[in-house]
């Protein structure tokens, strides 16, 4: 058989031997899969970082990748949202201060705005919700079925009271409900500078947009929403969140720690040490 294939006789006892032992990569993959398992919607660099944090993974990113692919464990890619909000052409804009700097040095330095769509049963379910790019913290959302831009003030409201801040950049697009003198009033209560993406650049505010398209595709998509009542898409969200986005959920640009526990440790550093 050997002579047939073109191979030597030392060359197939080794691989006779060979496929006696392990995998030697068992391990890992069982925590791999248990991970995804878990968390169907993390890629192959939140597995990594997962493995790390969790797990005491020593190993390089470009193995799990390679394991991930290797064994059919990549995400596949999902539609993406479409913007909502309108520009009102009468109103004059605000400057784009951030521009796609979504960096921030500490908490409520740097707001992000925006809203999103939902449809269920009864008709729209509006979400509009606002990120802090220090650790990317919901630390604002608002959910109704009419956009307009009280939801939205109700959202920053609410947010500034329960993190009690004040003085931030507010970065949104240009949408009427942001460009409202009802939102400006609310602004410049709490002393906050507003900025505003420039006419038809949807990078400037990638980083909002990007947070509802995660929303949708680690849940909205799974479900036929359309089919549920607006109180059961309320919940969704709210878990998906409240529960799961801010507290438990892999943070990349966190280092791999989801956004309140960032917010947490930054906090934990800024007390006095003992002496």
């Amino acid at each position: 058989m050997c002579k047939v294939l073109n191979i030597s006789e030392a060359g197939y006892y080794k691989w006779l031997k060979r496929q006696s032992k392990p995998y030697k990569y068992d391990e890992l993959l069982a925590k791999i899969r248990q991970i995804r398992a878990d968390n169907p919607d993390y890629g192959a660099y939140r597995i990594y970082l997962d493995l790390k944090l969790h797990h005491d993974y020593k190993g390089s990113y470009y193995l799990i990748l390679k394991l991930c692919k290797k064994h059919h464990l990549m995400l596949k890619k999902k539609r993406h949202p479409k913007g909502l909000t309108k520009a009102d052409p009468a109103a004059q804009a605000s400057e784009n201060l951030i521009q796609q700097d979504f960096t921030a040095s500490k908490p409520n330095q740097k707001w992000l705005g925006d809203i999103t769509e939902i449809p269920t049963a009864e008709g729209k379910l509006y979400v509009a919700a606002i990120l802090d790019c220090f650790d990317g913290t919901i630390v604002g959302l608002k959910m109704a079925d009419h956009m307009k831009a009280q939801l939205c003030v109700d959202a920053f409201t609410s947010a500034a009271k329960k993190y009690q801040a004040s003085g931030m950049i507010f970065h949104s697009d240009r949408g009427s409900q942001y460009t409202s003198n009802a939102y400006r009033e609310v602004l410049a209560s709490y002393g906050a500078v507003q900025s505003m993406s420039n006419t038809g650049k949807c990078f400037d505010n990638a980083r909002m947009e990007s947070f509802f398209a995660t929303l949708k595709k680690e849940t909205i998509y799974k479900v036929k929403t359309e089919m549920l009542s607006m109180a059961t898409v309320k919940s969704m969200v709210f878990r998906f969140i409240e529960i799961y986005y801010n507290h438990k959920r892999i943070y990349t640009t966190n280092g791999g720690y989801p956004p309140l526990v960032k917010r947490s440790q930054y906090y934990r550093e800024q007390l006095p040490k003992a002496i």
